[in-house]
């Protein structure tokens, strides 16, 4: 009696091995996106923006990445994030606030590099700003709900707050 136990066992078992045969056999078809994580990409406060990042970034899905505190988006890879990059300090360079999470933007011609300001650890994001599939807009008003998990302690100013600064006299 004890082996036809074990033969049904064992014939219960070979349909679970085969699917999980099979979603081993596809995952293997997406590679993890090659990203270099950032020098403070194991920073706890990384944690929170992580786990609240979109699965979506316009028509793109989330990709799989192969470091820690970092994303991407779409195949090929049209958004890149990485959190516990450098925290930016003054700049002239043009600064945004979209729902409240301020962007430092840097256009190079054929990458955008958009970085949080204020917050420590800072998260840049990548992206090609002639991409027809996603536009600058919507990837900040997508990452920023997700961005704004890491506190604030700082706000960019313009040049309307700077002429209202006092004068060391």
């Amino acid at each position: 009696m004890h082996q036809p136990r074990t033969l049904v066992s064992l014939r219960s078992l070979r349909l679970p091995a085969t699917a999980a045969a099979l979603v081993l056999a596809l995952s293997a078809c997406t590679p993890a996106v090659d990203v270099a994580p950032a020098k403070d990409a194991a920073n706890p406060a990384c944690a929170p923006m992580m786990v609240a990042l979109p699965d979506t970034m316009g028509d793109e899905h989330l990709r799989k990445t192969n470091s820690q505190g970092t994303a991407a988006w779409g195949d090929p890879s049209k958004v890149i994030l990485r959190c516990g990059v450098n925290v930016p300090g003054p700049t002239t360079d043009r600064c945004v606030s979209v729902n409240g999470v301020d962007w430092v933007i840097k256009e190079g011609d054929s990458v955008w590099t958009l970085t949080t300001f204020g917050r420590e650890p800072a998260t840049e994001i990548l992206m090609d700003p002639d991409s027809d599939q996603i536009s600058s807009a919507t990837v900040l008003a997508e990452l920023s709900a997700a961005a704004g998990k890491i506190k604030a302690t700082r706000n960019c100013v313009g040049q309307e707050e700077l002429q209202n600064l006092p004068t060391g006299q």
